[in-house]
């Protein structure tokens, strides 16, 4: 992020925050957009393209992008790197069958040789947070560093 964009942002009212979240199709990306904003996820059908939606936590405006992760649209997600704070990685662990797959992607995604996020570039910020899209279990705590972390590289002046 250069230093213009930075300027840009301490200088907004509404301190906004674009984030992106990826995965592979059906591993719960919706789910937990829907989660976070308290709407019901009793009824959800996969992400053709892209949604974006707008929620207030804490004191920020996140604007998620909820990115479909349909094989034939994967190639496409560098597209929505521009402008983007900060970048979830959705994965369902009980895919267990497709868990390759989801590597593979994230491999591709990062342009990495190996995931080996302990030795992966220490200027990326990254944790892994265990939570549940259907439960909504731990999906704050992930959030809640997700905004702090991103809060701390681009809102200096706070």
């Amino acid at each position: 992020m250069g230093l213009l964009s930075i300027i840009r942002k301490i200088k907004r009212k509404e301190k906004e925050m674009r984030i992106l979240m990826v995965g592979l199709d059906n591993s719960g990306k919706t789910t937990i957009v829907l989660k976070i904003n308290g709407e019901d996820t009793s009824v959800i059908s996969p992400t053709l393209g892209f949604n974006i939606k707008t929620i207030k936590y804490h004191k920020y405006s996140l604007n998620i992008w909820d990115v479909g992760g349909q094989k034939t649209i994967r190639s496409y997600w560098r597209n929505y790197f521009e402008q983007t704070d900060g970048l979830v990685w959705v994965v369902d662990s009980s895919d267990v069958r497709r868990l390759d797959d989801c590597r593979a992607e994230l491999h591709n995604l990062l342009k990495e040789e190996v995931l080996n996020l302990e030795v992966m570039d220490r200027s990326r910020h990254w944790k892994i947070v265990g939570c549940s899209a259907y439960t909504g279990e731990g999906l704050l705590d992930g959030f809640d560093w997700l905004v702090q972390d991103i809060a701390s590289r681009i809102y200096v002046l706070d």
